[in-house]
């Protein structure tokens, strides 16, 4: 069996009809989105409440990637031996339980703690859920993986508008964060039955694969694509609310607005990007997509205020929207590597982009000014571009 291949499993073992598995996997991307964006939702309260500077508080947000970036050969390997829907119950009811810790912070160094954590479930959750999306794009045999993505950046909104509300209630972070516990848990009780069963199952006649060994070639330029948007992508979760709030100076019931305009786009993108990649072809959708990221960024630096911000940001959420789908739907494809392990190699790649996007602006803000750092990540979409056309795995 070849790892781009689903191992035979009867049809009664999963769910009578595949509609019923593809809400399933969208319902667990959801899951794993409105926690994320519940937490980056709370940002400039809680960096407020620390009492930190840019860039301390840069320095603490390497703590989140940090924790990913080291769990993503474990987390590969976990999918790969158990697979995915065994590991997604254990993985997202944690994620939440550590969320709700980060509401209870009173230091920088228990934030850091937290934040690592926070990466080390985030990152089990991210392998496994790609592993589900790119196991139902194969029961369809049609790309649907932007689709799931649309759901995690639908959540991403439904997130922020939650923040927004527990903010103007007054509600405390802690308390905001329980009640995301609750949501989740009760949406994997509901979808767990119908997740694929499917994992990789090595053969005598496989080759045994070390821990860390040498990235295939293909999986290293998909994962540079990666890394260029998932900066942005960083760019706008842990800083979009603090731009509104010190450059654009926004009132406090509006500095949400930026990051969720930004989720609405993104959201909105993914869920016709299937379609446009069937009309214009992947690869042209990505240069394009690339222009927008640094169009947008570059609005936002230019013209510093509320309305032309809003228009930026959505610029950037448009942009990055077929980013990651694309990149994971690739490496799923690739037909030399097993799944959790080829998407655990993107995303050790990519997320270096959130590893050092987001400490990087804090640092550059702190020396010459939080409009200077967005501009320097303005470039990557451009570098994006240049990027795709060079990468042959990109094709419709």
């Amino acid at each position: 069996m070849t790892s781009n291949t689903l191992p035979n499993i009867h049809p009664t073992e999963i769910v009578p009809n595949r509609k019923r598995i593809r809400l399933a996997v969208a319902m667990v991307y959801f899951s794993m989105g409105l926690g994320f964006s519940s937490w980056a939702s709370r940002i400039p309260d809680i960096k407020t409440a620390l009492q930190l500077n840019d860039a301390m508080f840069g320095t603490i947000l390497f703590a989140l990637p940090v924790g990913q970036f080291l769990m993503m050969p474990f987390s590969g390997k976990l999918v790969t031996r158990f697979g995915s829907h065994k590991v997604l119950p254990f993985a997202l009811p944690a994620y939440t339980i550590v969320l709700s810790l980060i509401g209870l912070v009173q230091t920088g160094w228990q934030l850091a703690l937290a934040l690592f954590l926070f990466g080390i479930f985030g990152n089990m959750c991210n392998i496994s859920v790609n592993t589900q999306g790119v196991a139902a794009e194969k029961i369809y045999q049609r790309s649907i993986m932007s689709s799931f993505h649309g759901g995690w950046s639908v959540a991403g909104f439904t997130g922020a508008l939650i923040g927004i509300a527990m903010i103007n209630l007054h509600i405390r972070p802690f308390w905001h964060f329980v009640t995301i516990i609750l949501v989740v848990w009760t949406i994997v009780w509901i979808n767990y039955p119908f997740l694929v069963r499917s994992k990789h199952r090595e053969k005598p006649g496989d080759p045994k694969r070390k821990m860390f060994s040498k990235p295939d070639g293909v999986l290293l330029q998909l994962g540079i694509i990666g890394f260029c948007s998932m900066a942005s992508e960083g760019a706008m979760f842990d800083w979009s609310g603090i731009y509104f709030k010190d450059v654009v100076h926004a009132p406090a019931s509006l500095v949400v607005l930026g990051y969720t305009s930004f989720m609405v786009m993104m959201a909105s993108g993914r869920f016709v990007a299937d379609y446009i990649v069937t009309k214009i072809g992947r690869k042209r959708l990505m240069q394009i997509c690339g222009v927008l990221i640094s169009t947008g960024l570059f609005t936002a630096v230019f013209f510093p205020f509320l309305i032309s911000c809003v228009l930026a940001f959505m610029l950037v959420g448009l942009g990055v929207s077929c980013m990651v789908p694309s990149v994971y739907s690739a490496a799923g494809r690739h037909s030399k590597v097993p799944t959790g392990i080829a998407l655990a190699t993107v995303s050790s790649v990519s997320f270096l982009g959130f590893l050092m996007g987001p400490p990087l602006i804090g640092y550059i803000s702190q020396a010459a000014g939080l409009r200077y750092s967005f501009a320097v990540i303005g470039v990557f979409g451009l570098g994006i571009t240049l990027l795709v056309s060079r990468v042959k795995a990109l094709q419709n």
